[in-house]
C-alpha cells in the first residue's frame, strides 16, 4: 500500500510539473507573439512612410515655384518624418531586439538573418538620408530632381520584398 501511495504521489507531482511547463511555454509564446505583432505593426508603419515621403518630395520639387504649396508640403513632410517614420523606425528596432533576445543570440549565426539585419541597417541609413532631403527642401537648398525622388522611391520596395522572402522562407 505504501508503494501505491508513493507511486500516485510521484504521478501527481509529475503531472503538476508538466502542467506548469506547458503554462510557462504558453506564457512565453504569448509574450513572443505580442512582441512579434508589435514589431510587424512598427515595420508596416515605417515602410509606409519610407514609400510615401519620397513621393511627397516629388510633388514638392514639382511645385517649388509655388510658395503656398511648398509650405503645405513642408508641414506634411515634417509630420510624416518626425511623427510617424522616426518613431516607427525606433519601435521596429526595439521590438526586433526583443525578438532577438527571445529567440536567442544564436539566430545571428543564420545567414538569412545576417542579410536581413544588413538590409534593415541600410533602410535606417536611407531613412536618415530622407531626413537630410527633408531639411534641404525646407531650406531651399535641394539640388535633386523629381525624377531622382521617383527612382529612390523604389529602394524600400525592393528591400521590403527581399526581407519578406528571407523571413518567410529562411532559404539560407
Amino acid at each position: 500500500k505504501q508503494n501505491k501511495i508513493l507511486s500516485e504521489s510521484f504521478f501527481l507531482q509529475t503531472s503538476y510539473a508538466q502542467v506548469n511547463v506547458r503554462k510557462a511555454r504558453d506564457v512565453f509564446m504569448n509574450i513572443y507573439l505580442l512582441f512579434k505583432s508589435l514589431h510587424l505593426i512598427a515595420v508596416v508603419s515605417w515602410c509606409a512612410g519610407l514609400l510615401y515621403l519620397p513621393r511627397r518630395f516629388v510633388y514638392h520639387v514639382q511645385n517649388k515655384e509655388k510658395k503656398e504649396a511648398t509650405d503645405i508640403f513642408e508641414v506634411m513632410e515634417k509630420r510624416l518624418f518626425f511623427y510617424i517614420m522616426r518613431p516607427a523606425m525606433i519601435f521596429t528596432w526595439v521590438f526586433g531586439l526583443v525578438l532577438i533576445y527571445l529567440n536567442g543570440i544564436e539566430i545571428f549565426s543564420q545567414l538569412w538573418f545576417q542579410i536581413k539585419i544588413i538590409l534593415v541597417i541600410f533602410l535606417s541609413a536611407y531613412n536618415d538620408y530622407l531626413g537630410k532631403c527633408l531639411v534641404a527642401l525646407k531650406n531651399s537648398t535641394n539640388t535633386r530632381s523629381a525624377k531622382f525622388f521617383r527612382i529612390i522611391n523604389e529602394i524600400p520596395t525592393v528591400i521590403l520584398i527581399i526581407v519578406i522572402f528571407l523571413v518567410i522562407f529562411k532559404p539560407i
